[in-house]
C-alpha cells in the first residue's frame, strides 16, 4: 500500500513469516526496493535484543545483518507483543517495524486490546499532513463504463508482440497502467463528508481501559478471579455502548425536520436497497471460475 505522509509517498507493507519458512534476503530486497521510503510491520518470528526481545535467535541475527547491510532500521515496543495461552511460555516481542529511508521517527506501543494472544501494536510518527480537507475519492458507483471502454481501446494495441519474457512483463505493466488511467478518466470523484462519529463517553472509555488492563494481567497470571472480572466488565461495556448508541440514534431522529429536507435524506438512506451485482453471462452459461471471468472480460474489451 502506498500513502502520502507530509506530501511524500511512502510504501507500507504488512508481513508475516512462518516458523517453517526461511528468511530470504531476496524477498526482503523486493519489499524494500523501488526507491520509495518503506515501512514494513508484522511478525517475522525473528527475535533480537536490539528490538527488545528476550534473546537472539538465528533468524533474528540474519534480519539484524540484513538491516545493517541495507541501511534499514528495526524497532520494537518496550513491552511484549505476545502473551502465549500456554502459561509455561514467556511473553516476548515478536511484532516489529522495519523501515528504510523513512524521514520520520517511529514510536511503537503494544496495546491491551482484542482477544488474540498477539497484542495490537500502535505505530506513531511525528509527520503532519499538508492536507487540511479530506481528499477526493473516486465514486465507482457512477463510473461511465462506455467511456472506460473507449479510453481502454485507445491505449491498448490490438496486436502486441510477445517475443520474450521481458516483452510479456512490459505488456502486462502497460495494460495495468492503461486500465487505471481509463478508470480514472471515466470515474467522477467525491469528497467524503467531514462528520466524525460521536465520541464515546468518558465513563465508558475508562471501563474499556480497565477491562484491557485486567485482561492483560489475566493473560500473564491466568487467575480465575481476573477472568471473571474481565468478563463482567466486557458485559458492562457492551451494555453501556448499546445504550449510548440508542441514545444517539434517538437524538438524531428527534432532530429531523421536514422543512430542511433532513427527514427526506434520512429516509432515503435507510430505505435504499443496494443494487446486486449481476453475474457474468457467457455463451456457455455463467462465468464462475477466475479464468472464465478473465476470458469473458477479455472478449468484451
Amino acid at each position: 500500500m502506498q500513502v502520502i505522509l507530509a506530501g511524500r509517498p511512502v510504501k507500507i507493507l504488512a508481513a508475516y513469516l512462518s516458523h517453517s519458512r526461511p528468511l530470504i534476503g531476496a524477498d526482503l530486497s523486493t519489499c524494500f526496493g523501488g526507491g520509495l521510503p518503506v515501512l514494513m510491520a508484522g511478525d517475522l518470528n525473528a527475535k533480537h535484543v536490539d528490538w527488545n526481545s528476550r534473546l537472539n535467535t538465528r533468524r533474528g541475527k540474519l534480519l539484524r545483518d540484513y538491516a545493517d547491510e541495507n541501511s534499514c532500521l528495526i524497532f520494537g515496543p518496550d513491552t511484549p507483543t505476545t502473551n502465549p495461552y500456554n502459561s509455561s511460555a514467556t511473553p516476548d516481542v515478536l511484532d516489529i517495524v522495519m523501515v528504510k529511508e523513512l524521514p520520520f521517527p517511529v514510536y511503537l506501543t503494544s496495546c491491551s486490546a482484542l482477544s488474540s494472544h498477539h497484542l495490537p501494536v500502535l505505530i506513531e510518527t511525528t509527520c503532519r499532513s499538508f492536507s487540511q480537507h479530506p481528499m477526493d475519492h473516486p465514486d465507482f458507483r457512477r463510473t461511465n463504463w462506455a467511456n472506460f471502454q473507449t479510453h481502454l481501446e485507445d491505449q491498448i494495441p490490438f496486436d502486441p508482440e510477445f517475443q520474450n519474457g521481458m516483452a510479456i512483463d512490459t505488456c502486462v505493466e502497460n495494460f495495468s497502467g492503461a486500465v487505471l488511467k481509463a478508470l480514472a478518466a471515466s470515474t467522477p470523484k467525491f469528497r467524503p463528508r467531514d462528520d466524525p462519529l460521536p465520541p464515546i463517553p468518558t465513563g465508558i472509555q475508562d471501563k474499556i481501559r480497565l477491562k484491557n488492563m485486567l485482561r492483560r494481567q489475566w493473560q500473564i497470571a491466568r487467575g480465575p478471579h481476573l477472568k471473571a472480572e474481565v468478563n463482567r466488565l466486557q458485559r458492562s461495556v457492551t451494555r453501556r455502548l448499546n445504550e449510548c448508541r440508542n441514545d444517539q440514534w434517538s437524538t438524531t431522529l428527534e432532530s429531523l425536520d421536514p422543512e430542511d429536507q433532513s427527514l427526506w435524506r434520512m429516509i432515503k438512506r435507510v430505505m435504499r436497497v443496494p443494487t446486486p451485482s449481476p453475474p457474468l453471462v457467457i455463451p456457455g452459461g455463467i462465468a464462475v471460475s477466475d479464468s472464465e471471468k478473465a476470458e469473458a472480460l477479455a472478449d468484451n474489451l
